[in-house]
């Protein structure tokens, strides 16, 4: 039997997945309904995303740059002057009287562990609060939204964002080749390429959860929340020409701004607001509110203040604490749940299994990763396993549950499990309301005027190396953004010589120029 021949379906080509199967579908992960929840049997899903998991040794894939400080959090129990147990019985956020102890990790997001910290990119903001009910993980960004709503695209995408595969250099015409080809993404180029793309430093920026979550309370209700951080310090951005001038004199300077401000006591602090909605499909809205490209507007979704992070200690090892801290957005506490987010469910899977092949089977046996409150497992073995959750009184040849003969009993719950309903044929489909411009268009428009003027300079001058189709096609996403975005660029690209001498091969060749000959020794 001839295996090598093509089915009629295939040529050479066609998308396979690792088995030789036929991918007939790379866009939309598998779901009951097209807004999820995300079911468990999506193999080309699972064999993609822990590939992508596992492509960097010992490095992270995304977030390899990064600064952390210890610190706490505190509730300030309210909701809008009404008590936050009416939303959530999470006692991270209804007692009060508690600091929770957190640690938070900055980074950038694409870039390798000692890229310049200037570099345009979204940055990372994660925090693990250390809670009396065990670890929460908030995994987010800066910025609020993100390029893409389905997680079978998340490889694609950090793959045209990082280098060449056969030069190792980095290029935008790779980067814009996949963005012009998924138009969900023209929201977030618009807040990356404009000086949001730049923050001055980790202590004066945002951060956000970026995805919708929910809050559970004690009857098991639910509502959806979005959680913001914004800094007492105030928010401050770079130009393009601030950041290149920054980077001539220092590629840590974010780091090293973080770390100086905490040795003299000026400890950075945010206030955490949330936004909250009910829970469902809303169709009065134009888009869904579960799409993680799009913004809930303050005047539509007030935001309401709940507490504030404090930042007061340095690491004392940036290897122990800063490289082998590991989050994951399934790290939630009793009151808090998922949305049914396709991104986010996605996510839910690929945080936890990188730690687990990035820093070992047993990484939440690390000081900086395990709960500060009792832990008492079943599992064992594994790299590095030194049995630090194996229960106080356990019977230690019982390493099972259910038994009779000292093991590990279940706790009982604390409140009235949430139960959503969920009906609908299993599918792959796109979600019904895309709406990929509106939001960006809006942003485009409420940007100040330097906002906007260096969002275009920053598009130009990268679309300018790009072939002429893709250069086409982001123009005609950024019109129907909004007809003066789209206009600007077309305008910035039709005055720039696109040739083989890009500033990047200039750069190579002024190097050979500009160099000092030397005598060998």
């Amino acid at each position: 039997m001839n295996i090598n021949h093509h089915p009629q379906n295939e040529s050479e080509e066609t998308l396979t997945n690792q088995q030789g199967h036929p991918v007939t579908n790379n866009q939309s992960v598998r779901t009951v309904g097209n807004r999820g929840p995300t079911t468990l049997e999506n193999y080309d899903f699972l064999e993609k995303i822990s590939h992508f998991d596992r492509e960097r040794i010992p490095e992270r894939v995304v977030h390899a740059r990064g600064a952390g400080a210890h610190g706490y959090f505190q509730s300030y129990g309210t909701v809008n002057g009404e008590p936050i147990s009416k939303y959530t019985r999470a006692k991270v956020f209804t007692n009060t009287e508690v600091q929770t102890p957190v640690f938070v990790r900055f980074s950038s997001v694409v870039h390798g562990g000692h890229s310049p910290e200037t570099l345009r990119d979204p940055r990372g903001f994660a925090i693990k609060f250390y809670t009396e009910d065990g670890n929460w993980d908030l995994v987010g960004n800066n910025l609020k939204i993100f390029f893409i709503r389905d997680p079978l695209k998340f490889p694609d995408m950090v793959h045209s964002f990082r280098p060449d595969p056969v030069t190792n250099v980095a290029d935008p015409e790779r980067t814009f080749d996949f963005l012009s080809q998924s138009p969900e993404a023209a929201h977030m180029v618009t807040f990356v390429f404009s000086p949001w793309g730049i923050p001055a430093n980790y202590r004066q920026m945002q951060g956000s959860g970026v995805h919708a979550y929910k809050w559970v309370n004690e009857e098991g209700k639910a509502v959806l929340v979005k959680y913001h951080w914004e800094p007492l310090q105030g928010i401050k951005n770079l130009t393009q020409k601030e950041a290149d001038e920054i980077q001539k004199k220092d590629f840590n300077h974010a780091t090293l701004d973080l770390y100086k401000a905490i040795v003299r006591g000026d400890y950075p602090e945010w206030e955490l607001y949330v936004q909250i909605m009910e829970d469902g499909e809303h169709t009065e809205l134009d888009f869904d509110p579960l799409d993680p490209t799009k913004l809930w507007y303050k005047e539509d979704y007030p935001w309401h203040k709940v507490g504030k992070m404090v930042l007061n200690k340095n690491p004392e090892n940036y290897f122990t604490e800063v490289e082998q801290v590991a989050f994951g957005t399934g790290v939630l506490v009793d009151g808090l749940d998922f949305s049914d987010d396709k991104l986010l469910q996605g996510r839910t899977f690929s945080y936890s299994d990188t730690q687990r092949y990035r820093v070992g089977s047993n990484y939440l046996q690390l000081p900086i990763n395990r709960p500060k409150k009792h832990v008492a497992t079943n599992q064992e073995g594994g790299q590095m396993d030194y049995r630090t959750d194996i229960g106080k009184h356990k019977n230690p040849h019982v390493n099972y549950e259910p038994s009779i003969m000292g093991g590990l009993k279940e706790a009982p719950n604390p409140g009235k499990e949430h139960e959503p309903y969920v009906e609908g044929k299993v599918t792959r489909e796109k979600i019904s309301r895309e709406n990929n411009f509106g939001q960006a268009g809006e942003t485009f428009r409420r940007f100040s005027d330097w906002e906007r003027n260096e969002l275009i300079s920053n598009l130009v001058d990268a679309l300018s190396t790009c072939r002429k189709e893709i250069q086409d096609q982001m123009v005609e996403i950024f019109t129907q953004c909004d007809e003066e975005y789209g206009k600007r660029v077309r305008e910035g690209l039709s005055q720039t010589v696109t040739n083989a001498d890009t500033k990047t091969e200039k750069a190579v060749t002024k190097s050979e120029e500009m160099g000092h000959p030397s005598d060998p020794y």
